[in-house]
């Protein structure tokens, strides 16, 4: 029987799933203009050259925009990720290497894409 403060918090079982559903929706919504300004910039450099779009890539605007996006999109497949193997794998064995499998995954997206980011702006 849930108490009336927990019906209000909504917090469930988990204690944190209110917590994970708008962190989702936070980076989904953040996503969408990024996304926007993503096709923007590989719609306005097609055609351009490595040096040109290089260029392109090393303005801090640009920089921080897709390094913003990287986070965004990482964060927000982990969240995904995790609850789909939360929901669809039973096996307790199979579903914690899984979730370490997930986040790795994210992390190594995000640093990897972070590093080639930072190195493209910083003209290394």
């Amino acid at each position: 029987m849930a108490t009336p403060l927990k019906r209000i918090r909504g917090l469930g079982a988990a204690h944190h799933g209110t917590e994970t559903f708008w962190r989702q929706r936070l980076t989904a919504v953040a996503n969408v203009p990024l996304v926007i300004f993503l096709i923007w910039f590989v719609v306005s450099h097609a055609g351009a050259s490595y040096d040109k779009v290089r260029e392109c890539l090393a303005n801090p605007v640009v920089a921080v925009l897709m390094l913003a996006l990287i986070w965004s999109a990482a964060i927000h497949m982990r969240i995904g990720l995790r609850e789909i193997i939360e929901d669809y794998v039973h096996t307790k064995m199979c579903k914690t290497v899984s979730l370490m499998a997930v986040t790795f995954f994210a992390a190594l997206v995000g640093l990897a894409s972070t590093l080639a980011i930072l190195k493209i702006s910083f003209g290394s």
